[in-house]
């Protein structure tokens, strides 16, 4: 089973990837990782990535997807997957990619980010995110105003594992 959990930056998706993985026993891995160094770069100076910035970064995703669904292993990955375009190349008809979308308000998730130190995403693309914001239809919905282990038990009981 691979687990994606998705949304708009500071969502939690790191932090919640990381618990669910650890209480799980699967391996984990953080999306943002697989970003080449200049869209890094890009989002600091607060420019929206488009699709030729994420043509790379999907395909390595889509790689590690694949990997894993054929060494038969279980992943949490973290990736904002906001389009419908982009979580369908991220699961392409396999049947164990599963979607958890991780919800807050604009308001919640503007006082995280500006708590948040030391993260490359700047803030001011947070607008663009909820405006291109798809989650799947069957995605699970969580909504992240609770601590990472209320959340990762919601997960859990929805995926039941």
């Amino acid at each position: 089973m691979i687990i994606v959990l998705m949304g708009v930056t500071g969502t939690g998706k790191t932090t919640v990837g990381r618990v669910l993985a650890e209480e799980l026993g699967w391996t984990f891995r953080d999306g943002d990782d697989f970003h080449p160094a200049a869209n890094i770069e890009k989002m600091r100076r607060g420019e929206p990535l488009n699709d030729d910035d994420r043509a790379p970064w999907l395909a390595a995703l889509g790689r590690l997807i694949d990997d894993t669904v054929a060494r038969s292993e279980n992943l949490v990955l973290a990736c904002s997957a906001l389009e419908h375009r982009y979580q369908d190349y991220l699961r392409h008809d396999l049947e164990a990619v599963h979607y958890v979308e991780l919800w807050g308000t604009p308001e919640l998730i503007e006082k995280r980010l500006a708590a948040r130190k030391g993260h490359f995403m700047n803030p001011s693309l947070l607008p663009s995110q909820f405006a291109i914001l798809e989650p799947p239809a069957d995605a699970i919905r969580v909504e992240v105003s609770r601590t990472p282990n209320e959340i990762t038990a919601e997960i859990r009981g929805k995926l039941g594992v």
